[in-house]
């Protein structure tokens, strides 16, 4: 089986084709900040000086770039404060008496800790309890 791989880039969307003697595939990757400044900086880099690109596109590009800047900014704002807003939150579990949603764990929060998937109690007895709906929180 022979595999051809292609990549093209065209006004910053990169687009990859696979084709083989068995499945012809085509598929469209979605760009991030830094591929996005490297495409940028590369096609100007190697443009064609009798042929310079429209300035209207360049400052298009440049607004394009300004605001993906501006979005990876409030993005990571955004999760620094949602991070916090959660500690503060798991913290104030601690030292009160927790039941999971099926009730067959129930026990003191010793600790807390946070990750992607939410917050964990760790109880006194070393059993931990996911903290999501349905777990009950008594003082």
């Amino acid at each position: 089986m022979t595999v051809t791989s292609t990549t093209s880039v065209t006004n910053a969307t990169a687009t990859t084709s696979t084709s083989g003697t068995s499945s012809t595939s085509n598929s469209t990757q979605t760009l991030g900040y830094d591929q996005f400044l490297t495409l940028l900086v590369t096609e100007m880099k190697y443009q064609d000086p009798t042929k310079p690109m429209d300035p209207t596109q360049t400052v298009s590009q440049l607004a394009t770039f300004s605001s993906v800047e501006q979005a990876v900014k409030t993005n990571t704002t955004l999760t620094s404060i949602l991070n916090s807003n959660l500690l503060t939150q798991a913290s104030s579990f601690i030292g009160k008496t927790v039941s999971s949603s099926d009730g067959a764990t129930s026990g003191v929060v010793a600790s807390v800790s946070t990750s992607s998937s939410g917050v964990t109690a760790t109880l006194t007895d070393g059993s931990t309890i996911a903290i999501d709906s349905g777990v009950t929180v008594s003082g």
